[in-house]
């Protein structure tokens, strides 16, 4: 069999496509108008593209995007209902508006990957890995606490989690534009690689022997947070080398998965 090789020009196609793809995966998307016109207004975020309906009918809030876009130096693209609703993945709650954001903590797993490697002082580092966290309002909470505490990634899978959304904005009290968001497709293919790079994986247990205050691990570590009502998964469970507990007193058998969230950013 004859192995076929790249030419140059394959090669450079190949390298630009990978190039693009790695930039587009790196932007957030966020839709409807308050959301967008308050993201215009962080000064920490700026714009790759305002998507904006054909439809759209003059309005005050509109102009006010529209200007600051501008003035971010934003490309303007302006669709029919259906392309804005395959941008927005939200036909009933986009408002003919979305933008795609660069946000300086937003990145895929892989490239927060890349830039540990690239070290040549290796850093520990702290995750939180969100296992099937489906409440908006719970996303944004962890968002917040994430992002004020000592916390220097948060892995949210893009499927059967909750997805950034205008909920989740508004619980996170803007701080997700800012916060250091990991997107991966599957978490526990992603928690594999970093434990093939020397991390520990964390779950939380009541009948774990060390508390959470005890536990302190010189390598990096990945706290998993699971469902709301049940849990960790069995797959990510099975990933999980370490346990610890939170003391509980008068009977409480748990917490709320933000509240757990917050305790370990401020451990």
């Amino acid at each position: 069999m004859t192995k076929k090789i790249d030419t140059p020009k394959e090669r450079s196609d190949s390298q630009a496509y990978l190039e693009k793809k790695k930039f587009f995966d790196g932007l957030l998307t966020v839709y409807g108008r308050k959301p967008v016109l308050e993201a215009l207004q962080d000064k920490s975020t700026n714009i790759h593209r305002l998507h904006l309906a054909d439809s759209n009918k003059s309005a005050g809030i509109l102009d006010e995007i529209i200007e600051l876009a501008k003035s971010k130096g934003a490309e303007i693209v302006y669709h029919n209902r259906t392309a804005l609703s395959r941008i927005s993945k939200n036909a009933s709650q986009d408002q003919g508006v979305a933008a795609d954001l660069i946000c300086r903590g937003f990145q895929t797993y892989d490239a927060f990957l890349a830039k540990q490697a690239a070290q040549q002082t290796k850093q520990t580092f702290t995750l939180l890995a969100l296992d099937g966290i489906s409440n908006p309002q719970n996303l944004g909470m962890i968002i917040r606490s994430a992002c004020a505490g000592n916390i220097d990634g948060i892995l949210l899978p893009q499927h059967g989690s909750a997805q950034i959304d205008p909920l989740v904005i508004k619980a996170s009290a803007g701080t997700v534009f800012r916060a250091p968001i990991l997107r991966c497709k599957n978490l526990a293919e992603a928690l594999k690689e970093f434990k093939a790079e020397g991390a520990l994986v964390c779950s939380l247990s009541s009948h774990a022997k060390s508390t959470l205050k005890e536990f302190n691990p010189e390598q990096s570590c990945i706290y998993v947070l699971g469902n709301e009502t049940e849990g960790v998964s069995k797959e990510v469970s099975q990933l999980c080398n370490e346990s610890v507990r939170i003391p509980m007193n008068n009977g409480v058998e748990s917490l709320n998965v933000a509240v757990t969230a917050a305790l370990i950013a401020f451990r």
